[in-house]
C-alpha cells in the first residue's frame, strides 16, 4: 500500500486510510492525507469511499478547534507559519490533508466507552465485565454505561489486531505518569465531546483517541492529542431520537458499520479468498452516513 504522489513531500508511511509525508523544507512537520480507502476487520477494502477523506479531516480540524483548551493537539498553528498553515497543502490534497508537527507516538490506543456495544458486549455477556473491568449485572446491548470506562489497547503493527490490554500493562509500557496522563485525558476529552455531541443530537458512544508527545519538548511535557480525532472510523455515533425510540433501528450508526455488516454477511474472514469488492449501494450508503454525521455535528453541508 503507497500513498499518493505529492508534489515536494516524501512518502514515508502509509496506514489502512492515512498516508504521511515529509519535506526536506519542513524540518519536525509532517504532512497527513487521508485518502478514501475503507477498512473493516484489518483489512483495506475496494472500491473505497468517494470523499471519505476529505470528510473526515473536516471532522478532525472541527474537534481539534472544539477541543482546543482542554488539550493540546498536533496541528501546526497558523502563526507559526508566514500565510498560514494552510498555504503549505499541496493542492491536489487540501481538502483531506493535515500539517502537523511530528510527535513521538505513545504506542497506546486510548479506547473509551460510554456505552455497551460491539465487543464490549460479547464480552459482557461471558464475563460481566469489559477489558477487565466489572460492571453491573443486567445490562442489555446498546445500554448507557454508568460511567465511561477506559480501555486501553496495544497499537499492533499494520496488518495485525491491536491487543486490549489493562491498565497496568500500559503503566509497563509507558511509566505511571503517562499511562495516568493518557487514562485521565483520554475520559475528560470523552466526557467534554460527548456533552457537544448530545447537544446536536448525537451520541457518542464510544471512540478512540492517540496521543504523543513533541521531540523537543522534553519528558515532562504534556501529552498532546494527535492523529484523527472522534471521526466516523474512530469512533461510533448514533442518532439521540432513534436511540430513545428504541427498536432494531436505534443503534444504527454515523459511520462504515454498513460496510462491516455487509461483510461479515458475505466473507469469511478467515477465508483464504480475499474479500470480495463492495457493491455501490453499500458504498454510497456508507459516503452518507460519514457526510450526514458532519451535517448533524457542525451544522454545515457536507
Amino acid at each position: 500500500m503507497t500513498g499518493d504522489s505529492v508534489e515536494g513531500w516524501d512518502h514515508v508511511y502509509s496506514g489502512k486510510v492515512r498516508d504521511l509525508y515529509r519535506s526536506p523544507e519542513q524540518p519536525g512537520r509532517i504532512l497527513v492525507v487521508a485518502s478514501d480507502r475503507v477498512s473493516a476487520f484489518d483489512h483495506v477494502l475496494e472500491p473505497g469511499i468517494p470523499g471519505k477523506g476529505a470528510l473526515l479531516t473536516r471532522l478532525s480540524l472541527w474537534w481539534f478547534d472544539q477541543l482546543r483548551e482542554l488539550v493540546p493537539n498536533h496541528l501546526v498553528e497558523d502563526h507559526e507559519i508566514a500565510g498560514g498553515a494552510r498555504a503549505l497543502l499541496p493542492e491536489a490534497v487540501a481538502d483531506r490533508a493535515m500539517l502537523v508537527r511530528e510527535l513521538d507516538m505513545l504506542p497506546i490506543e486510548a479506547v473509551v466507552r460510554g456505552y455497551l456495544v460491539g465487543s464490549g458486549w460479547k464480552e459482557y455477556q461471558a464475563t460481566q465485565s469489559v477489558c477487565g473491568i466489572p460492571l453491573p449485572a443486567g445490562l442489555e446491548n446498546g445500554d448507557r454505561l454508568p460511567e465511561p470506562i477506559y480501555t486501553p489497547a496495544w497499537k499492533a503493527p499494520l496488518g495485525e489486531h491491536d491487543e486490549n490490554i489493562s491498565y497496568e500493562r500500559t503503566v509497563e509500557l509507558v511509566g505511571e505518569a503517562d499511562a495516568a496522563a493518557l487514562r485521565d485525558t483520554s475520559l475528560a476529552v470523552f466526557r467534554a465531546a460527548s456533552a457537544i455531541a448530545e447537544h446536536r443530537g448525537v451520541i457518542l458512544a464510544d471512540t478512540k483517541f492517540e496521543f504523543g508527545r513533541d521531540r523537543d519538548a522534553g519528558p515532562d511535557a504534556p501529552i498532546v492529542l494527535a492523529d484523527e480525532v472522534l471521526t466516523s472510523d474512530s469512533s461510533r455515533y448514533w442518532d439521540a431520537e432513534a436511540y430513545a425510540l428504541g427498536g432494531p433501528g436505534r443503534l444504527a450508526s454515523f459511520d462504515k458499520q454498513i460496510v462491516r455488516d455487509w461483510l461479515a454477511a458475505n466473507w469469511d474472514e478467515g477465508s483464504i479468498h480475499p474479500a470480495p469488492f463492495l457493491p455501490h449501494e453499500i458504498v454510497e450508503q456508507t459516503a452518507a452516513r460519514y457526510r450526514e454525521l458532519i451535517e448533524r455535528l457542525t451544522g454545515q453541508a457536507a
